[in-house]
C-alpha cells in the first residue's frame, strides 16, 4: 500500500498470527470471573442454604438422619443448578466485553483491515483518525494536525499535539506536546495519521501503571430498584409468617423442635430469592441475545428502554442506505453528464472534476465516496494525463466545523509550485471560491439537478500556489470552481419492511441527514417513510426558538442539511414532548446527542470510538433492520421478564398456604423441607431458563410502546398472579380438608396434596407462556427448556411417589385405585385453573374496552 509516497504493506497475516501467539492478546489482565470456590461460597451464604442447614440440624436433633442426608443431596443439586446459571451468565457477559473492546484499522497483507483492538500486535501499521481510541503504544510515521487526549494516563485535560517521528526506535512516556508517539487507550481528538505499534497489552504505558479498561457492568436500573422493593416486602412478610408459624406450632402442640422446622419450611416456601436471580439472568442473557442480532448493549438499562421507544431518529447514509457509493452524475460548466458504469470514458469537459476529486482524497481511500471517485477515475481516466500517481502530498487541510471541505496540497515532480485540490459540501466549496449571489443561485440549481434524483452532492475546486511558504488558512488560496459530483447510495434491502414494522409497533421514524432536502426526500419516498414531505433544514432549525421547535417537531419526518451539533436540539425537543428517543450517530460531534437520547445507538462499522463509548447500544452492522430487530428483542425480554416475575408470585402462594394453614388448624403438616426443595427445583429453572427462552408472541410488534413509567408489576398483572395462585391453593385446601375429615391418613393426604401442587406449578408455567392465548393455542410453540423441565418433573414425581425408599423419605403413601379419580380431578383442575383465570381476565378486559 502506498501512503504519502511510502510503501506500507504492514505485517502479513502469518506474521501477525505468530506474534499474537508469542506475545498474547493486546489487552490488560481482565478482572477474574467468579471461580468455583467463589460461587460455592456465595451459595453457602445464601439464606436458603442457611435454612437448609438449620433444617438438617433439627432433623439430626430429632434423630432423622435419612432426612438430613436427603437435604444434603438436594443442596448438591442446588449448587449444580447455580453453577450452570452462573457459567451461562458469565459467558454471555464475557462475549459482550469482547465485542465492546475498541476496533483498529490496520494494514496487513498490503491492504486495510478493520480488526478487534485486542488482536493488534507489535509491528502492526495502524491508521488512526479523529474519534479513534488508540489501540497500542505506537510511533507516528505520518499524519497531519494530530492532537490526542492523554488525560487517561496523565490527568491533563487539554489535548496534546503530536509530530511525526524521525527516530523509529523512539520510546517515550506520555505528557507534553510534540512527542512522536501515541499511547494505548488515549483518544485522537483531531487529525489522522499512520503509526507503527511498538508495545501492546500489559507492556503499554496503560498496562505499566495498572489502569483497568472500562468493563461492561450492569447499571443500577429501574427494574433493579423495583425488584429490590418487592424482595424487601416479601422478605418482611416471610419473616413475620414463619415466626408466627413456629410460635403457634410450639404453643399448640408443645413441640418446639418441629415448630422451628415448620417455621423454616414456611420461610423456604416464601423467601423471594428468585427475583434478583431472574433479573440478572434475563438482562445478561438478553444482552447476549441482542449481540446475535448485531446489536451490542454497552449499558444494560438500554435493554429495558428498547420496548418503550416511541421515536427512532436514524442517519440516512449507511443505516437506511448501503453506504456503497457510485458516481452517477457530474455537473461542470452548467452541463450535466450521467455516468454509466458500463462506459469506460468521459467527455473531456468533465475530466477535471473527477481528477481533482481524486486529488482531494487519500491515495488509498477508505471512505465509500472517495472509493467511488477513485474507481471512476481508474475506469474513465486510466489512459489520460489526469491521474497523478507520482505527485507528492505536501499538506492536508482537514475537515473542520468552520469549513466542511478537505484540501490537499500537491507538488508535481516535473513542475514548479503547488497544486491544491479541494472537495466537500458545495456551500463550503462556493465559500472557498468566493461566489457572489448570482453564481450561488446557479449553483443551487445545479445541486437540485443531482439531489432530486437521490444523489449525495460533492463540490470540487482547485487552486495553484507558487510561493514556498504555504498559508495557514485554506481560505488564503484563490480557488477555481470545477463542478459537482453526484453519488448514489442504494437503499438497503429490507428497510421498507422494517419501516412498516415500526409503524405497526407505534414507533415514529425520523430521518436525520447532512444531505440536501431533495436527496433526503427522494430516499424517504423510496423507503416508504410516512410524511416524507415534512422536511426541516438545519438553517431553519437555527432560526427557530426551542418553543417553536417543540410545537412543530411532532410533524417533521426528515431533518436535512443538519450538522451533528444540531442533533442534540432535536433529541431534547422530542424528549420534552414525552417521547422515548432512540438516536443513531457515528461521529465525535454526535456524542452529546447519543448521551442525551434515551437510547443512544452508535454505528459499529463506520462509527468512531467516541460515539461507541457515548452510546448505550452499538449497531455492529450499521443496518436499520438490526435496530428494529433489537426493539423486537427488547420487547420480548421485558414481556418474558414480566411473565417470569408473575409466575414466581403465583407459584409461591399455594406452597405458602399449604405450609401455613395446617399449623393453625392443628392438622399434620402438608409440606416438609424436602417437598419445598423439590418444588424449588421446578421453580428455579422455570422462572429463569424456561421463560427466558420463550419466543416472542406474534403480535408483539402490533402493540403500542409501553409507557416508561409502567411498573413491572402493574395492578392487572399483580392481581392476576394473586388470583391464579389463590385459586390453586383453594382447590388444594378443599381436597386436603376433605381427606383429613374422611380419615385418609397423613401420608396419603400429603401425597395427593403434593401431586396437586406440582400439577399447579406446571399449569402456571404453561398458562403464563402467553397472556393473550390459551394453553392449547401455545402448546406447539417450541421451547426446549420447557419440555426438559416438564419431563424431568414428571419422572422424579413418579420416582418419589411409587418407589418405597423415596416414599419413606418424603413421608408419602401412593394413592390407591379408589383415590385415583380424586387425584386425577385435582391434578387436571390445578393444571387448568390458572389458564381459566387468565382467559377470564382477558375476556373482562375486552368487555371493558369495547
Amino acid at each position: 500500500m502506498l501512503h504519502n509516497g511510502q510503501h506500507l504493506d504492514g505485517l502479513s497475516s502469518h506474521e501477525a498470527k505468530e506474534r499474537l501467539q508469542a506475545e498474547g492478546y493486546n489487552e490488560l489482565p481482565a478482572s477474574a470471573g467468579k471461580s468455583f470456590q467463589k460461587v460455592l461460597a456465595d451459595v453457602l451464604l445464601e439464606p436458603m442454604f442457611l435454612m437448609l442447614l438449620a433444617c438438617g440440624m433439627l432433623y439430626i436433633v430429632i434423630g432423622s438422619i435419612e432426612d438430613a442426608l436427603m437435604l444434603l443431596g438436594f443442596v448438591i443439586v442446588v449448587i449444580v443448578i447455580t453453577l450452570f446459571q452462573e457459567e451461562k451468565t458469565q459467558k454471555a457477559l464475557e462475549a459482550l466485553r469482547d465485542l465492546s473492546s475498541p476496533r483498529a484499522l490496520v494494514i496487513r497483507d498490503g491492504r486495510q483491515q478493520r480488526i478487534a483492538g485486542r488482536e493488534v500486535v507489535r509491528g502492526d501499521i495502524v491508521l488512526i483518525s479523529e474519534g479513534d481510541r488508540v489501540p497500542a503504544d505506537a510511533i507516528l510515521l505520518s499524519g497531519e494536525h494530530i492532537s490526542v487526549d492523554e488525560s487517561l494516563l496523565t490527568g491533563e485535560s487539554l489535548p496534546v499535539r503530536k509530530k511525526i517521528s524521525t527516530d523509529h526506535d523512539f520510546s517515550g512516556h506520555p505528557g507534553g506536546d510534540d512527542l512522536p508517539m501515541v499511547f494505548s487507550g488515549t483518544l485522537v481528538v483531531k487529525g489522522r495519521g499512520v503509526a507503527r505499534a511498538v508495545r501492546t497489552g500489559p507492556r503499554t504505558e496503560l498496562g505499566s501503571i495498572g489502569r483497568a479498561l472500562e468493563k461492561l457492568v450492569p447499571g443500577d436500573t429501574t427494574l433493579q430498584q423495583e425488584t429490590n422493593v418487592i424482595v424487601r416486602n416479601f422478605s418482611i412478610l416471610s419473616l413475620v409468617l414463619c415466626t408466627l408459624t413456629a410460635v403457634v406450632f410450639g404453643f399448640t402442640r408443645n413441640d418446639w423442635v418441629n415448630g422451628f422446622l415448620a417455621g423454616l419450611t414456611l420461610a423456604m416456601a416464601t423467601l423471594p430469592e428468585e427475583f434478583p436471580i431472574v433479573l440478572t439472568v434475563f438482562l445478561a442473557l438478553g444482552a447476549w441475545r441482542l449481540s446475535s442480532y448485531q446489536v451490542l448493549a454497552r449499558r444494560i438499562p438500554a435493554i429495558e428502554m428498547l420496548g418503550a421507544a416511541t421515536v427512532l431518529c436514524v442517519d440516512k447514509t449507511g443505516t437506511l442506505t448501503e453506504n456503497r457509493m457510485t458516481v452517477t452524475g457530474i455537473v461542470s460548466g452548467g452541463n450535466f453528464h450521467p455516468v454509466d458504469e458500463a462506459r469506460r470514458s468521459l467527455p473531456e469537459a468533465f475530466h477535471e472534476v473527477v481528477e481533482y476529486g481524486i486529488l482531494a482524497s487519500p491515495p488509498d481511500p477508505f471512505d465509500p465516496m472517495e472509493k467511488a471517485m477513485k474507481e471512476l477515475g481508474e475506469r474513465a481516466l486510466g489512459n489520460t494525463e489526469h491521474l497523478h500517481r507520482d505527485w507528492q502530498l505536501v499538506r492536508e487541510y482537514p475537515l473542520s466545523e468552520k469549513i466542511l471541505a478537505i484540501s490537499h496540497v500537491w507538488r508535481s515532480l516535473s513542475g514548479t509550485g503547488f497544486v491544491i485540490a479541494s472537495k466537500g459540501a458545495p456551500e463550503a466549496i462556493a465559500s472557498l471560491c468566493h461566489f457572489d449571489a448570482v453564481r450561488y443561485s446557479l449553483l443551487e440549481k445545479e445541486i437540485s439537478l443531482l439531489a432530486e434524483s437521490g444523489c449525495r452532492v460533492i463540490g470540487v475546486a482547485r487552486a495553484v500556489f507558487t510561493e514556498e511558504a504555504l498559508p495557514e488558512e485554506v481560505h488564503d488560496y484563490r480557488f477555481e470552481f470545477l463542478g459537482l459530483l453526484g453519488l448514489a447510495d442504494p437503499v438497503r434491502e429490507g428497510v421498507r419492511d422494517a419501516l412498516a414494522e415500526c409503524y405497526t409497533a407505534g414507533i415514529r421514524v425520523v430521518m436525520i441527514t447532512g444531505d440536501y432536502p431533495q436527496t433526503a426526500g427522494y430516499i424517504g419516498r423510496e423507503i416508504g417513510l410516512d410524511g416524507a414531505e415534512n422536511i426541516m433544514t438545519g438553517n431553519e432549525l437555527d432560526l427557530m426558538e426551542d418553543s417553536e421547535l417543540e410545537k412543530r417537531i411532532a410533524d417533521i419526518r426528515i431533518f436535512a442539511r443538519v450538522a451533528p451539533a444540531q442533533k442534540l436540539r432535536i433529541v431534547q425537543a422530542l424528549k420534552k414532548q414525552g417521547e422515548i428517543v432512540a438516536m443513531t450517530g457515528d461521529g465525535v460531534n454526535d456524542a452529546p446527542a447519543l448521551k442525551a437520547a434515551d437510547i443512544g445507538i452508535a454505528m459499529g462499522g463506520r462509527g468512531t470510538d467516541v460515539a461507541r463509548e457515548a452510546a448505550a447500544l452499538v449497531l455492529l452492522d450499521d443496518h436499520f433492520d438490526s435496530i428494529v430487530r433489537a426493539v423486537r428483542m427488547g420487547r420480548r425480554i421485558y414481556e418474558n421478564l414480566k411473565k417470569a416475575m408473575a409466575f414466581i408470585v403465583s407459584v409461591h402462594l399455594p406452597i405458602a398456604g399449604m405450609s401455613l394453614l395446617p399449623v393453625f388448624l392443628h392438622w399434620p403438616l402438608a409440606l416438609l423441607p424436602a417437598h419445598i426443595l423439590f418444588l424449588e427445583l421446578i421453580i428455579d429453572p422455570s422462572c429463569t431458563i424456561v421463560f427466558e427462552m420463550e419466543p416472542e408472541e406474534r403480535e408483539i410488534m402490533n402493540r403500542r410502546p409501553r409507557k416508561i413509567d409502567e411498573p413491572l408489576f402493574s395492578r392487572q398483572v399483580f392481581s392476576r398472579s394473586i388470583v391464579q395462585g389463590l385459586s390453586i391453593f383453594l382447590l388444594l385446601f378443599l381436597v386436603y380438608a376433605f381427606m383429613q375429615s374422611n380419615g385418609y391418613g397423613e401420608y396419603k393426604a400429603r401425597t395427593v396434596c403434593f401431586l396437586g401442587i406440582v400439577s399447579g406449578n406446571l399449569g402456571l408455567i404453561f398458562a403464563n407462556r402467553s397472556w393473550t392465548k390459551s394453553i392449547a393455542a401455545v402448546f406447539t410453540t417450541p421451547n426446549r427448556a420447557l419440555w426438559w423441565v416438564c419431563g424431568g418433573t414428571i419422572f422424579f414425581l413418579l420416582v418419589v411417589t411409587f418407589l418405597p425408599f423415596f416414599q419413606q423419605l418424603f413421608r408419602f403413601a401412593p394413592p390407591g385405585w379408589g383415590e385415583l379419580p380424586l387425584v386425577a380431578a385435582l391434578c387436571i383442575s390445578c393444571f387448568l385453573i390458572a389458564d381459566v383465570v387468565k382467559l377470564r381476565t382477558i375476556s373482562n378486559k375486552f368487555v371493558r374496552e369495547s
